[in-house]
């Protein structure tokens, strides 16, 4: 069985940081691009950042570009959302999504099931003082 589990959410304060973690299990990571996703209550989803899995290339959505980085360590089947500066509108459900290979900016941005095969179930993020 495919399956993706996030963790490392939790509270912290703004201006902090968190990492998380997207791993992998039932299949190898090394083949498939990674996209971290989150949706706040009552918002749309929103794609925050991707992987391709080839060449690693990345995107980000602008609001979270250059306080957020995504990298994989394929040897771990893992792959990892390092953020950074936190701001209380980053305060959401951050879910991670497999597809085959490569990601694009427009696949991210969509955050559509159709676009993504495997998606985990999330883990909470909650930016407060």
């Amino acid at each position: 069985q495919y399956q993706l589990v996030e963790s490392g959410g939790g509270l912290v304060q703004p201006g902090g940081s968190l990492r998380l973690s997207c791993a992998a299990s039932g299949f190898t990571l090394d083949r498939y691009a990674i996209g971290w996703f989150r949706q706040a209550p009552g918002k749309e989803r929103e794609g925050v950042s991707c992987i391709s899995s080839s060449d690693g290339t990345t995107y980000e959505s602008d609001s979270v570009k250059g306080r957020f980085t995504i990298s994989r360590d394929n040897a771990k089947n893992t792959v990892y959302l390092q953020m950074n500066s936190l701001k209380p509108e980053d305060t959401a459900v951050y879910y991670c999504a497999a597809r085959p290979y490569v990601c694009y900016q427009k696949v991210l941005s969509r955050g559509s099931d159709v676009d993504w095969d495997i998606w985990g179930q999330g883990t909470q993020v909650t930016v407060s003082s």
